[in-house]
């Protein structure tokens, strides 16, 4: 069952006639249904409290803000889930990566911001993001993810074991006790999961940072192909967060450009 929490934004100007129009008509946008996956801190969690939080909720809530209409979110099971999107369980999956694959499933919004794909391992394991390196070895990835759809396809079949995992922290704890040797994740997260974290002290980012177009290079939003219009409205409210600021204040805490530390063996 879906979990749903509402941000009601406060009223702007009643100018929305263009912003807030439906994709289908010229009736006002009541609202837009985000899809979340709230297992990935910083970008999208629960609190103690059990209220959605995180750079992703920060910006959509930023973004329905800009658009004088109300957002909803939907918390989803896996992040890939475009035949929901097809069936109008939600209107848009927040915070996915682009890729060419999924750009036969969705339209994209321009990125939200950049985020970088690592290999991570104790630092003493002399590992690298290479077949070489990693054959033989268990990786983890996160299930429906586009790391798993790049390690299955280009690690796997040159004997790569692949491990996939519903949730990070089930990934970290194998990670921790030595049930897989690997896992490739985004800098951001695995640094709040893991890295700057007292049993991630003998983990590093190991290697260069891992390329591919099956990886993407940004996150952004996705919606149904056919809404060109919600689309536009989304990328037109994210032009007016920057250039009014509130994008850049909304990034700051994040620290998503901050410099990764590479073991070198």
């Amino acid at each position: 069952m879906d979990f749903i929490r509402v941000f009601v934004a406060p009223a702007l100007l009643p100018l929305a006639a263009f912003f807030c129009s439906a994709a289908t008509g010229d009736e006002p946008r009541g609202d837009i249904r985000f899809a979340v996956v709230a297992q990935f801190p910083p970008f999208q969690s629960r609190d103690q409290h059990g209220q959605l939080v995180g750079l992703n909720i920060d910006l959509g809530n930023a973004l329905c803000q800009q658009l004088n209409t109300r957002c909803t979110w939907v918390d989803q099971v896996l992040v890939e889930s475009f035949q929901a999107l097809e069936a109008r369980r939600f209107d848009a999956i927040m915070g996915i990566a682009p890729t060419s694959r999924r750009r036969q499933w969705a339209s994209f919004t321009d990125h939200l911001y950049p985020f970088t794909t690592r290999l991570v391992a104790r630092k003493a394991s002399g590992l690298l993001p290479t077949v070489a390196a990693l054959r033989g070895k268990r990786v983890g990835v996160l299930l429906g993810s586009n790391r798993e759809a790049f390690a299955r396809s280009k690690w796997a079949p040159a004997g790569v074991v692949i491990k996939s995992f519903w949730l990070n922290d089930e990934l970290v704890r194998s990670l921790v006790a030595g049930h897989i040797d690997a896992t490739l994740q985004g800098t951001v997260e695995i640094r709040k999961a893991l890295l700057n974290t007292a049993v991630g002290q003998d983990f590093d980012f190991l290697g260069p940072a891992v390329s591919a177009e099956l990886l993407g290079d940004g996150v952004a939003i996705a919606v149904r192909k056919p809404d060109i219009a919600l689309r536009d409205e989304l990328n037109h409210a994210l032009e007016q967060l920057r250039q009014n600021g509130d994008y850049q204040r909304i990034l700051k805490p994040y620290n998503l450009d901050e410099p990764v530390t590479v073991h070198d063996g």
